[in-house]
């Protein structure tokens, strides 16, 4: 069993290499290439699927629950405003800056050395399970969701994205409704046809103002906002079609189909949901690992954005190195001590689990 200082050495090396090899969603096949070289270098059997990797701890017993470790080695393109090239790992004042520094190498890295730090362990009374995924970025398709039929039943899971090591304990699902609302066309100067648009304007009031009854002790009310919206071929024709999209962010107090359902029974609008994927997520206040981070001080709350946590069908927290605010922004960083602290509070809480 390594020590958490040479973990933590070896975490930041293997991040700096990941940040200097292009991982775009979809394109990750070098990085899943460097990850696989780690764990082979670490004599650590694993197995692999497109550009996603998974192990499992050295001793694996089949009668014992399993906890997930998970996070993802995919990265969004840099944005036009960067000052530093994105692709060069630069250590300057304690930051680690490069593309995927903060989302989500740093918690990724720190996921891999926790699980090698429990690799060899004969006395837990839990299997650890590593996966590091693609696509997380644009909730695609050949990730997560192809791994967790792979892996067996899983008991719970962290998934690590950059929360402060704060402990997101409800995560929002997300839903996206494409909806349209039918009129009939005619000439704008007769009192002719059907506006499509004011149809619309109808239903769009009734989204603005509605409030669902259930609200989540931990994310709050669902919210929906009406994000796009088109209608219309030239200014003297009245039109027979509207189209708007739908963004609902949905609490663990509704199922997406129940929001659904009461979306349409309200509106005239044809709703057609783009996926019923990415659902919401929990876990217990009172569940082992959460008591754990709240005993090291830690805070906990609810976050309105999406990750793989809604691909998964287990409780999860959401927690790991780094902050938010960084993800997707120009000369993105990491803190380097955020790593090291990152390392040993993962470790600090699986173990008060693991070894019970």
């Amino acid at each position: 069993m390594e020590n958490i200082q040479t973990l933590s050495k070896e975490a930041i090396e293997l991040l700096k290499t990941l940040i200097e090899t292009p991982s775009f969603s979809k394109e990750e096949e070098h990085t899943a290439k460097l990850l696989a070289d780690f764990f082979t270098k670490k004599n650590i059997p694993f197995h692999t699927k497109k550009n996603n990797l998974w192990a499992f701890n050295k001793h694996f017993d089949a009668s014992k629950p399993t906890m997930l470790l998970n996070s993802h080695h995919d990265t969004v393109k840099p944005n036009k405003s960067w000052t530093l090239d994105p692709f060069k790992a630069i250590e300057q004042d304690g930051k680690l800056y490069g593309l995927g520094s903060n989302d989500a190498g740093g918690c990724l890295v720190s996921l891999i050395a926790t699980f090698c730090y429990f690799y060899e362990r004969e006395d837990l009374t839990y299997n650890v399970a590593i996966a590091t995924t693609a696509e997380e970025e644009i909730s695609g398709k050949e990730g997560l969701e192809i791994v967790a039929p792979e892996l067996p039943e899983i008991a719970f899971a962290i998934v690590g994205e950059p929360t402060e090591m704060h402990l997101a304990v409800a995560e929002k699902g997300l839903l996206v409704l494409d909806c349209t609302a039918k009129g009939v066309s005619g000439h704008a100067a007769r009192e002719e046809g059907d506006n499509a648009i004011y149809k619309a304007l109808k239903d769009i009031q009734w989204i603005t103002e509605y409030k669902f009854p259930k609200v989540s002790p931990t994310l709050g009310p669902i919210k929906m906002s009406v994000t796009i919206i088109n209608a219309g071929t030239q200014h003297n024709v009245v039109p027979d079609a509207c189209t708007f999209t739908i963004d609902v962010r949905v609490t663990d107090q509704y199922t997406l189909e129940e929001v659904i359902s009461e979306i349409k029974a309200n509106i005239q609008s044809e709703v057609t949901p783009r996926s019923i994927r990415l659902r919401p997520s929990s876990i217990p206040m009172d569940h082992p690992i959460v008591l754990e981070g709240l005993k090291l001080g830690r805070n906990a709350y609810g976050s309105p954005t999406t990750s793989d946590q809604a691909l998964l069908d287990c409780p999860s927290l959401k927690m790991g190195p780094g902050h938010s605010a960084r993800s997707h922004s120009a000369d993105e960083f990491i803190y380097l001590h955020e790593i090291e602290e990152g390392i040993a509070q993962y470790i600090k809480m699986v173990e008060g689990v693991v070894t019970r």
